[in-house]
């Protein structure tokens, strides 16, 4: 017949050993855990908040003849323009982004 060896049974100090390690080794793996999962939060969150790569544009607007630029300036996601052609004043915007005209608002005097 065969004998079974049973593992003997650990004394007190071991089990409050053995007890210690576990505690400590759910503690590293748990701040590990954390460590990683902020990592691909952050990771994500760079991801989807960026709206693309900024691709550079090269765009040639066209002036009335005789036009003068007076001021550019920013407003939100648009690119304002003044212009003065030939004393009327003239505003122009586009899109920061594209650089896709938007709008234009003369202003001219009354007769």
């Amino acid at each position: 017949m065969t004998e079974e060896v049973a593992p003997p049974e650990p004394t007190p100090e071991q089990a409050a050993l053995f007890a210690r390690v576990r505690r400590l080794m759910l503690i590293a793996g748990l701040t590990t855990a954390l460590a990683v999962a902020a990592v691909l939060i952050a990771i994500g969150y760079r991801l989807f908040r960026a709206e693309g790569s900024v691709v550079a544009t090269d765009t040639t607007s066209m002036l009335p003849k005789g036009a003068r630029i007076v001021a550019t300036g920013i407003a939100g996601d648009r690119l304002v323009v003044t212009l003065d052609v030939g004393g009327v004043t003239e505003i122009r915007t586009f899109d920061a982004k594209t650089l896709k005209p938007a709008g234009r608002l003369k202003f001219v005097s009354e007769p």
